[in-house]
C-alpha cells in the first residue's frame, strides 16, 4: 500500500498524527497544573491547546480516510479502520472537554475532566501502538537510507505529491 498523500515519498497522514497527540498531552498537563493549584491562565491555556489539537486531529483524519480509500479489504485495512476510530474516540473525549469548557468563564479545569483527559490519552496510546504496526507493515521492505546517502535518495521536483497510488 502506498500512500495518496506524500512528502519526499514519505506518507502525510503519520506526520499529522503526530501534532494532535503532542497538543492532546501539552492540554492535559497544563490542566493537570491548573488542577494542582496553579495559576488560573494554565486552564485557559490548557482549553485552547486542546482546541488546536482538535482541529489538527481534524486535518489527520482527513489524510487519513484519503489513505484509506484505495486500501484492499484485508488484515492492512482493518488495522487501518481500527486506527483512525481509535484516534476519533480519542478527539471525541477531548471534544467532550472542551465543550464543558466552553461556556465557563476561565474555562479552568476540573477533577472529573482531567479524568476524562487522562482516559483519552490512554486511548490513544493505543492509536500510537496500531500507528507503528501500520508503518511497520507498509514500509517492510523498503529499505530507509541512513547517512548522508538520504540525501542521494530524494525525489527530484516536487517535494510534495498527490497521487494515485499504483494497483
Amino acid at each position: 500500500m502506498e500512500s495518496r498523500l506524500r512528502v519526499q515519498g514519505h506518507p502525510i497522514q503519520p506526520m499529522l498524527v503526530t501534532f494532535p497527540f503532542g497538543l492532546f498531552v501539552s492540554a492535559t498537563v497544563f490542566d493537570l497544573a491548573d488542577v494542582a493549584g496553579g495559576p488560573a491562565f494554565l486552564g485557559e491555556v490548557g482549553y485552547w491547546t486542546g482546541v488546536a489539537a482538535l482541529v489538527a486531529a481534524g486535518l489527520a483524519a482527513v489524510a487519513g480516510m484519503i489513505d484509506l480509500w484505495d486500501v484492499r479489504p484485508g488484515p492492512h485495512r482493518r488495522t487501518m479502520i481500527t486506527f483512525n476510530m481509535v484516534n476519533a474516540g480519542m478527539a471525541a473525549l477531548f471534544l467532550l472537554a472542551c465543550l464543558i469548557r466552553a461556556d465557563a468563564p476561565q474555562r479552568g479545569a476540573t477533577g472529573v475532566l482531567l479524568v476524562t483527559e487522562l482516559v483519552a490519552l490512554t486511548v490513544g496510546a493505543v492509536g500510537v501502538g496500531l500507528g507503528a504496526r501500520l508503518m511497520r507493515q507498509f514500509d517492510s521492505g523498503l529499505p530507509e537510507p541512513t547517512g548522508f546517502d538520504a540525501f542521494d535518495a530524494l525525489p527530484a521536483g516536487s517535494t510534495v505529491e498527490i497521487a494515485r497510488p499504483a494497483p
